[in-house]
């Protein structure tokens, strides 16, 4: 699924939140940087699963916009959104 959403955050803010959240969770639920560059980060949890974060400023809104994809960790990713200052509600696709 792919989540969408805004927040009030540099995008290297989101990122960086993004791979700590990630490490920190319980070994069934973490994932580990695998590839990164300048807005966007892939993690990679057990089984090989992916879970990718983009980050970038959208200039005429004044926020950053996040773009977040996986098959499996959609709960994971709902609950880094949710401690994010979110400027628009999350989407789901």
């Amino acid at each position: 699924m792919i989540h969408t959403t805004a927040v009030a955050l540099p995008p290297e803010e989101v990122l960086r939140r993004a791979k700590a959240f990630f490490v920190e969770r319980n070994p069934l639920a973490a994932a580990f940087v695998e590839k990164e560059g300048p807005g966007f980060v892939t993690l990679r949890g057990q089984g090989g699963e992916e879970v990718v974060f983009s980050a970038w400023v959208d200039q005429a809104a004044g926020v950053t916009r996040i773009r977040a994809s996986t098959l499996l960790f959609d709960q994971g990713i709902d609950r880094f959104l949710s401690t994010l200052p979110l400027a628009t509600p999350v989407e789901v696709a």
